[in-house]
Formats: C-alpha cells, structure tokens, sequence
C-alpha cells in the first residue's frame, strides 16, 4: 500500500470549484449564483432555524474532530482545507454507527459529519479522500441546494394528489440527476485533496464491498463497470434507467470508472499544474458556455457507452443537445455582451 507524501501534494491557492466539478453540476450551479441574492438569502433563512438545529443534535450526540479529539481525522481535514485553500475550516463530527457514510450538512455554515462505520473501513490515505470529497460539497455550495431538493420531496409527498404534482415530479427527477453529478464532481475534489489515485480507488471500491481489500482487483471491479454499461438488450437498459429513480447517488462501479476516467485524462493533471479556474473569476463565469460544456459532456458518455438503449436514443439526445447549444450558444454572447 503506498501513501503520498504531505510535502508532495501540490496546494491549489484559490482554486473555484469550476475546477472539479462536472460539467451538467456545474453548469446548474452557475446559473443558480447567477440569481442575484438568491443563494445568499436561502443560506440566512436556512441558518436561522435548520441549522443551528442539527448542529446543536450532533454537537449533543456526537464527537467533535480536534487536536484532543481523533486527531488524525481532524489534521486530514486541516489538510484538505489547506490544500483546496477553503476560505473557512468547517467542524467535523464523528458519529457513532455502523452505516458506512459521510456527508455535509448545514447551508449557512456547512459542518462534515462521518460515522464510525466509515472511518473504520477507511485507512488513513482513504479518510483522506472521503474528508475531501465532503469539503468539495462545502466549497461547490451544495448544501444549498441540496436543502432545496430535500423541501421540494416533502412537498410533492405532501401534495401527491394534486395535478400540479406531475410537472414538479419532473423537476425532482432533474434535481435528482443534477445531485448524482454532484456526487461524481466531489469525487473529483477527493482526490485533488489526497492527491492518491489509488486511495481514491481502494475507497470507492470499499463502499461497495467492504474492508476486505485483498479480495479486490481493480481491473476485475473495472470489467464490472463495462459490465454494467454494455447490457445486453433494451430491456436492461430500461430496468437501469428506472432503477435511478429516487436515487441521489451513481452506483458505485460508475463512480469508480468516473474518476478513473477523470485521473488519466489531462484535465486532473493540469489542475495540479496550476492551470485552473480561480474564484475570482466565477462571478464572470457564462451560463451559456458551461450549459454548452455540459451538453457536450452528455455527447461525448453517450458516445462512449454501449448501452443499447442509449445507442436507441441516441440521435434524438444528441439532436436536442444541440439545440440546446445553440439556445445556450446565444445566451453566453448575452452574457459576454453584459460583462463588457
């Protein structure tokens, strides 16, 4: 097992979250800071009342990361913060259950919370990603966002009876879509935070089977993925598509071959070059560019995928995503022409 150095990781001074995330997340999030105030307002109505409540519950139940309290836990994180140069170090609480998760929580002031059944599956290269993969949420702004989905849910639960329920059931499902992509961009964060492939690798492989490494074989977990993609008839493809719904996480071999993909590509490489979006530039960031990226970013999976009933669709997808290029096209001269 080979760890990565602290002094051999690369700092990324004021790198955006526009650096990791990927395309169809972050071309969603740029549009929504696009709405003046609007972000900044839910965050204040948020930290009123729903996060100070869960804070004080798992600040009441659960142990909080220090220098005195999981030690190493805590310095991973300082690490993370230090290395994705987060304007703010959240608190990280250790939470005890045997569920393997982690996750972030609070709008206004986001907080980690991991339980203990993660940190005793992980190794110390492994939290690494895992704690880095949190702090992409909380410098991407997810939990924003993510509240809003969570609402949105209770509502429609609320008014299933209601004929407006149907087109809000549309809006969930592409809220659920944005949330799965969000997830692959924090992969993305994890590793920019370690800096360790192969710890990245081990611990996406864990959360899908458990801690019994020497039972995993990369390429073995890999031949899955394609697997999984090259079914063998429409029917599957079907089945697969359906068995996304209500589901706010990828499976675990496609983000796996995800972040496999991203590490060899020469996107990850450049980042650690130092040839990166800044944050402060985001506020000049064009929708209509990344909803441009994001379209081509769908093209170039559905090119990529042997999924029969992509290959089915997929000259209607690709005809409405360039539609959608072309309307997108027009909105990012607008927003050229207001910036100047």
């Amino acid at each position: 097992m080979t760890s990565v150095p602290d002094r051999s990781r690369v700092r990324l001074p004021g790198i955006s979250s526009r650096a990791y995330e990927h395309p169809a997340d972050r071309s969603a999030l740029v549009a929504l800071r696009k709405l003046s105030g609007f972000d900044t307002l839910f965050r204040r109505l948020a930290g009123l009342f729903n996060d100070r409540s869960l804070r004080l519950m798992f600040l009441a139940s659960s142990v909080r990361a220090s220098d005195q309290q999981f030690p190493h836990l805590y310095q991973s994180m300082l690490d993370g913060c230090y290395i994705l140069d987060l304007p703010a170090v959240p608190e990280l609480y250790i939470s005890q259950n045997p569920m393997v998760n982690a996750m972030t929580l609070g709008a206004d002031k986001p907080f980690i919370v991991i339980t203990t059944g993660m940190v005793d599956l992980m190794d110390p290269e492994e939290i690494r990603f895992i704690i880095g993969h949190e702090l992409g949420h909380v410098l991407s702004g997810h939990a924003v966002y993510r509240t809003m989905l969570y609402h949105l849910l209770n509502l429609v639960t609320r008014l299933a009876w209601l004929p407006i329920v149907l087109p809000a059931k549309g809006v969930i499902w592409a809220l659920e879509e944005w949330y799965r992509k969000s997830e692959l961009s924090c992969d993305r964060a994890g590793l920019l935070a370690g800096q360790d492939v192969e710890a990245a690798r081990r611990a996406l492989m864990k959360t899908a089977g458990g801690s019994r490494l020497a039972e995993f074989n990369h390429d073995a977990f890999h031949q899955q993925a394609h697997e999984y993609d090259a079914v063998p008839d429409l029917r599957e493809g079907l089945l697969k598509l359906l068995q996304l719904q209500g589901s706010t996480h990828p499976f675990a071999v496609i983000r796996f071959a995800e972040l496999d993909r991203w590490a060899a590509e020469g996107e990850y490489r450049d980042i650690l070059a130092g040839n990166y979006p800044r944050r402060e530039d985001d506020s000049a960031a064009s929708v209509g560019d990344e909803f441009k990226a994001a379209a081509k970013s769908y093209q170039d999976s559905w090119s990529r995928s042997a999924d029969p009933l992509i290959g089915a669709v997929r000259g209607v997808a690709e005809t409405a995503a360039g539609a959608g290029q072309r309307l997108f096209g027009g909105l990012g001269r607008r927003d050229d022409d207001d910036s100047s």
